[in-house]
Formats: C-alpha cells, sequence, structure tokens
C-alpha cells in the first residue's frame, strides 16, 4: 500500500529533536540505582512487558491470595468464550462454604451454604474481598470440583509461559506446593490487563456488599497513590504480606509484584516505593493534539484523491531516557481506501514502539467523507492503478 505522509519530518524527529527539552543531554546522570526491603519484587511496562526492575524474580515463593489472579482470569476467559454469563447463578455447595466460607475463618464473601450467586458478583466477592468460597465456587463450576480445576490453571500457565509457578488450589490459601514467582505474578496480571479490560475494571471498585456485609478492597494502592486501579494482595503466614499493582499516567502503566513482605506498613510503603521509581524514570510527551492531522491516505476512485488521517484523542506518552535509543513512530492503516469513505472512518492506529514492541497507541480516523467519482472511466483507471501499484 502507499501512504504519503505530510509530516515526515516530524515522524522521523518526533523522538529528541523536533519536541524541545526531549532529548537526554550528553552526560546527563542516569537514575540512581534503587533498592527495595521487598526480598522479591519487579516492575514492567504492562504495554510491552519490558522490565524497569527485578529482584528475585524468578524464584518460586507461595503467592497467598494473588494467585486468585490465575483463578479469575480463567473465568475471564470462560465469559468471552460463552462459557459462562455475568448473571449466571452457581450453586454455594458444602466444600466451598465449609473450606473457604465464613466456617474456614479466613478470606470469604459470607456466601450462604445452598443459595445461589450469580458469577459476576463471585467475581467482585473474589477480587474485591479475596474471598477463597467465591474461587472454590467458580473453579467447581469450569471444572466439576476444585481438584479438576488445577488442570486448567496449569494449561493456562503454559499458554502464558510460567515458569516458576506449581498450583494446589484455585485460592492461593497455604500448601508447599502451591507457589508462584513475582514475574510469573506479573504475567498474568498483564494478561488480564490486555486482554480482559472491561473486567479489569473490577479491581479498582473500591467495596462489596453480599449478605449485608460491606468489605472494603483490601489494595492499599487505591487510596493512596495517584492513577492507581488495581490489582491483588496477599497475606497468609508462610508467605508473609504480597501484593500485585497496577497504576497509569501520561499514557503509560505499570505492573508492580512484591513479595515476602514482613507487615502491612512495608507493604505499602515498599510498592509506593516502587511506583514512584519507575513513574520517576519518564518524561511525558504531548504527541499529538485530539483533531491533528498526521498524515494522508491515497483514495481509490472518489471524487478526492486523498483524505487527512487525523487522532480522536489527545496522545500523550512517557517515556524512559533508555527507551528513547530506540523508539519509533508507526502509521498502521487498512488500504486501499475505496471510495466512497465515510467521515470519522477508524481505519489505523499511530504506534509509538521501543525495541520494536507497542508501548502506546492511538486511533486515526479520516478526516471528511469522500464521495465515490461518477465517471465510470476514472472507476476504470483507478482499478488498474490498484492492479499495478497496489494500494
Amino acid at each position: 500500500m502507499t501512504l504519503l505522509v505530510r509530516t515526515l519530518c516530524f515522524f522521523l524527529l518526533i523522538i529528541g529533536y523536533c519536541l524541545p527539552g526531549f532529548a537526554q543531554e550528553q552526560g546527563s546522570p542516569q537514575p540512581s540505582a534503587f533498592e527495595t526491603r521487598a526480598n522479591y519484587a519487579i516492575l514492567i511496562d504492562a504495554k510491552s512487558g519490558a522490565v524497569f526492575f527485578e529482584k528475585n524474580a524468578d524464584i518460586s515463593v507461595p503467592p497467598a491470595s494473588m494467585s486468585k489472579l490465575m483463578t479469575q482470569a480463567i473465568v475471564f476467559d470462560a465469559l468471552k468464550a460463552g462459557k459462562l454469563t455475568e448473571n449466571q447463578e452457581l450453586l454455594v455447595s458444602e466444600d466451598a462454604w465449609r473450606r473457604g466460607g465464613s466456617p474456614a475463618g479466613g478470606s470469604t464473601m459470607y456466601a450462604e451454604l445452598n443459595s445461589r450467586v450469580s458469577v459476576i458478583n463471585l467475581l467482585r466477592g473474589a477480587i474485591i474481598q479475596s474471598a477463597n468460597d467465591a474461587c472454590i465456587i467458580l473453579a467447581e463450576a469450569l471444572a466439576g470440583s476444585e481438584p479438576a480445576f488445577l488442570s486448567q490453571m496449569d494449561a493456562k500457565a503454559k499458554e502464558l509461559g510460567l515458569k516458576q509457578s506449581t498450583f494446589r488450589n484455585s485460592t492461593g490459601l497455604p500448601d508447599p506446593d502451591h507457589k508462584m514467582s513475582v514475574r510469573d505474578l506479573s504475567s498474568v496480571a498483564r494478561y488480564i490487563i490486555r486482554e480482559h479490560p472491561d473486567y479489569f475494571k473490577l479491581y479498582g471498585e473500591p467495596a462489596f456488599i453480599w449478605n449485608k456485609i460491606e468489605q472494603q478492597n483490601r489494595n492499599p494502592l487505591l487510596k493512596e497513590f495517584p492513577g492507581a486501579d488495581g490489582m491483588k494482595t496477599g497475606y497468609t503466614r508462610e508467605a508473609g504480606y504480597g501484593l500485585v499493582g497496577s497504576a497509569s499516567r501520561d499514557g503509560r502503566r505499570l505492573i508492580m509484584v512484591i513479595a515476602g513482605m514482613e507487615t502491612l506498613a512495608a507493604r505499602r510503603e515498599e510498592a509506593q516505593k516502587l511506583l514512584d521509581y519507575g513513574f520517576r524514570q519518564f518524561k511525558s510527551i504531548d504527541v499529538f493534539e485530539q483533531g491533528e492531522t498526521v498524515a494522508e491516505a491515497r483514495v481509490w476512485g472518489g471524487e478526492a484523491r486523498w483524505v487527512d488521517l487525523i487522532t480522536t484523542e489527545e496522545f500523550k506518552i512517557a517515556l524512559a531516557p533508555r527507551e528513547q535509543e530506540t523508539v519509533e513512530v508507526k502509521l498502521n492503516y487498512t488500504g486501499p481506501l475505496m471510495a466512497p469513505v465515510e467521515k470519522g472512518a477508524a481505519i489505523g492506529t499511530v504506534r509509538i514502539m521501543v525495541d520494536g514492541k507497542t508501548v502506546a497507541e492511538t486511533p486515526v480516523v479520516t478526516a471528511e467523507a469522500v464521495t465515490a467519482r461518477s465517471s465510470m472511466w476514472y472507476k476504470a483507471l483507478d482499478s488498474v492503478l490498484i492492479m499495478i501499484f497496489g494500494g
């Protein structure tokens, strides 16, 4: 396909030259090495998966309730595939009630024995209240029993390329063989954010009421860290305090995981320190204003031969100094465009690439409508040109 880029200089020089103050000055100091009290930690970019910090990231440790993310990911997949529906009501079995409900004395949504709860409310219980009963009920619905559900967890782990994870339950309750690394936990979190954005919103809900009992979301970042919107806490005596956190600023989302903290306060402080460290490395850049022309695309068989492509929203991106060395701006669109073309037709995206991976993108649409030519001669000529030169 052919594409006339009006702003070729902008695309070639957007990073480091055309944007004042963006290029890293020669000899400017690099960020100092980061240290954390967490025994196990990782900080990654949610879009590209790039790692900004890691410490003992591949050691398998007890994940406690953080491993509920895997159960939730599988349920999200089932909803997407139509194997479950949000309003489908599931039975609270005696096993789920006894091992995960109020008799167990652990994290629970207090679902009553032999009652029925909708899938979406079970998800809220599992996410916001870290409910063990909710996870067991969901596992039973998908596999018949919690032990049978483990094969689905193992299969998902293999699909996601998890190297240091073994599962023995759907809840994260103590078991000497139930372990995950913080890298694997970050991979599951990233998968949920990328593949299930609509359900990801549940992780930011502040509270949930079930059986007339209100419980607050246990994630300390939600109230205290600007831009935080997820994801999962964990605690057992064996595991210590852990947290999978997510926060977004200036078009970049970071995922951090810490594990093995000794206190709630230490977990909260180290999680914020790690995210602060990540965001301090970025410089926010205004790439495009809303409605700004990015380029123009060839239109075949139209009264106008070219149509401007514009952004639908303001496009900002934050980049770390080391990312500036390999950053690229790429425009991808679906072509050839055949008249008639509607105004506002979504035909492609502008992507910011670092090391060949997309770190941010925004859609582009046609600025104007292009009507089809009335002359059969011009239509035929354009058809021949398409066959010769392509779109």
